[in-house]
């Protein structure tokens, strides 16, 4: 691919945002990516193919749109900023097989465009997150059962980092659990502050989540386990039983926790963090088993 006339040259980037007297803006956490190889290894790890209807959330100036638009089928952008609409009308003009949607990601209907642009398949997500955005983006994708083959983002290093440890460390918590119990996450590539403008106070990486084809845990009850996985992580020096009872969304006398434990098979005194999804996921399934009895 020809690097000159892209956007993500460096000097490209620097002369659209000149020639728009395009200010950053600190609420929306913009910082735009100038790497070229990044964004080639981004479109990569997402597996994008002529096949693919994807979906990119906050494009910036279309720096990876451009390289989406020639890659995919069709692509979907998800802009909140209305500062940007006008630069990538201009920035994207050459392709038409992209629709640019001036929204907040959070309140756009991505079933229903999945099932309009892609008669219901798996749409890929791909997404540069402003980091005080990108758990309840992806949570959000995963919890409205969108049809989704994989969500691959550039996020906070220390964000992807928790997304995939187990029990034991201390980057373990609910994201982990969540993130695992929806996809199986896999880091990319680690990216310096260096490959964006202007340029972030932490390292970033592209983490790509791909999503179960099977859930891997049997649950009966999904709101339940993850009110379970909050409450225990809320106060994370406590033991599970405490963490529990003291909890202000779990609703159970302190002797149906102890017993839930109790059940599960491990210590009284253990802490919420050194459960793994699938105690997690039977713990849920004793307690709802008590309740019913």
């Amino acid at each position: 691919m020809d690097h000159s006339n892209k956007l993500a040259n460096p000097q490209n980037t620097i002369e659209a945002i000149k020639k728009y007297n395009f200010a950053f803006q600190k609420k929306f956490g913009q910082n735009f990516l100038i790497d070229t190889h990044v964004l080639e290894r981004i479109v990569t790890a997402a597996g994008v193919t002529k096949d693919d209807l994807v979906l990119e959330i906050g494009p910036g100036i279309g720096s990876m749109t451009q390289y989406l638009c020639e890659n995919a089928r069709e692509v979907i952008a998800v802009e909140i900023d209305t500062a940007l609409i006008p630069i990538l009308k201009d920035t994207l003009s050459e392709y038409d097989n992209v629709t640019v949607i001036n929204k907040d990601i959070l309140k756009v209907d991505i079933n229903q465009l999945a099932m309009e642009k892609n008669q219901g398949r798996p749409i890929k997500v791909v997404a540069n997150l402003p980091y005080y955005i990108t758990t309840p983006i992806i949570m959000g994708l995963f919890e409205s059962h969108v049809p989704i083959d994989n969500i691959t983002v550039m996020v906070q290093k220390e964000v992807a980092d928790r997304m995939q440890v187990g029990p034991g460390t201390k980057d373990y918590g609910a994201l982990s659990l969540a993130v695992q119990y929806y996809a199986e996450p896999y880091i990319v590539a680690n990216v310096p502050p260096n490959c964006f403008i202007p340029r972030p106070n932490v390292g970033s990486a592209v983490i790509r989540l791909t999503t179960h084809k099977e859930i891997p845990v049997h649950v009966e009850d999904e709101k339940l386990m993850f009110r379970l996985i909050r409450a225990s992580f809320n106060q994370r020096r406590k033991t599970l039983v405490n963490g529990l009872n003291n909890s202000p969304e779990i609703h159970l006398p302190k002797e149906v926790i102890a017993q839930a434990i109790e059940e599960l098979g491990v210590s009284p005194t253990i802490r919420g963090e050194a459960l793994d999804l699938e105690q997690f996921a039977e713990l849920s399934n004793i307690i709802s088993r008590l309740y019913r009895s």
